[in-house]
C-alpha cells in the first residue's frame, strides 16, 4: 500500500476512535529488505496496512505493538533478519475515551455535538461503550425514572468519571436509591453533582462547554475545579 494510503488508513481508524500503532523504519544497517521510509500500520491483533518490507519486521512490530500501546510512549526497537537489521520508530495512538451521554435534554444535544471535536468518542448508552475503553459518562436529566439504573449500569464499568446534571437537591435522593441497591459508597462519592465549571453557564450549549472543559482537564490529568466536588 502506498504511504499515503497509509497515512490516509491512519486517520480513517482515528477518526473512529481506534487504538493503533505506526512504525516507520528510519535507519537501516547491512542489506535488509527494507528502506528508510517504509511504514506499516498495525494494531493489537495484527498487520492493518503497509509493510516494513519483510513478513519478519512486520511480525516484530506486530509483536511489539501490544507493549508500546499499554505504556502509550513512542520508541525505537531493532529488529534483525539475516541480511541485516532495521531501527524503526514506533508510534502509538491510543483509543479515544468514550463519553456516554444520558439523558433526551438540550445540554445532551450540545454534548454530543462538541465532544467528538475534543477527542471523545460518544454512545447513548452503558451497553454499547467497547470493552477496556476509557468512560467517561454525564446524565443530563435529573428528573429521568430510569436514572438510577442508567447509572448503577455505568459505574459497574468503573468508569474514570461519572457526572450528574442538577443540584445535590435534585440528585441526592437518587443517590440514596443506589445505596439502598448496594452500590459501594466509594463509588456514589464519587459522582460529581453538581457537573461543570464555574463560568456562570446558563443556557444548554454554555452549560455543555462547562461540563466538556472539565472533561478535558481530566483527561489531561488536571484538577478541574468543579462547582461542587464529591463528597470524601
Amino acid at each position: 500500500m502506498p504511504e499515503g494510503r497509509i497515512e490516509e488508513e491512519l486517520a480513517r481508524r482515528l477518526r473512529g476512535g481506534q487504538e493503533v500503532l505506526l512504525a516507520t523504519v528510519v535507519r537501516t544497517d547491512g542489506e535488509p529488505p527494507s528502506r528508510p521510509g517504509a511504514k506499516v500500520l498495525v494494531d493489537r491483533g495484527g498487520l492493518i496496512a503497509g509493510t516494513l518490507g519483510c513478513s519478519e519486521f512486520d511480525s516484530a512490530a506486530r509483536d511489539a505493538a501490544p507493549a508500546i500501546l499499554a505504556a502509550g510512549a513512542p520508541a525505537l526497537r531493532t529488529f534483525r533478519h539475516e541480511l541485516g537489521s532495521i531501527e524503526a520508530y514506533l508510534e502509538p495512538y491510543p483509543a479515544a475515551p468514550v463519553l456516554v451521554v444520558l439523558g433526551a435534554t438540550p445540554v445532551a444535544e450540545q454534548l454530543s455535538r462538541w465532544a467528538p471535536e475534543l477527542g471523545f468518542r460518544v454512545a447513548a448508552d452503558a451497553q454499547s461503550v467497547p470493552a477496556g475503553a476509557e468512560l467517561f459518562a454525564v446524565h443530563t436529566d435529573h428528573d429521568a425514572p430510569d436514572l438510577p439504573r442508567d447509572l448503577q449500569l455505568i459505574l459497574a464499568q468503573k468508569p474514570r468519571f461519572v457526572g450528574l446534571v442538577g443540584s445535590r437537591r435534585h440528585t441526592g435522593h437518587h443517590l440514596e436509591a443506589l445505596r439502598a441497591k448496594g452500590v459501594a459508597e466509594a463509588d456514589l462519592d464519587a459522582v460529581q453533582t453538581p457537573v461543570g465549571l464555574e463560568i456562570g453557564a446558563r443556557t444548554p450549549a454554555e452549560i455543555a462547554l462547562s461540563i466538556l472543559a472539565g472533561l478535558v482537564a481530566i483527561r489531561a490529568g488536571v484538577d478541574p475545579g468543579w462547582k461542587d466536588r464529591p463528597r470524601t
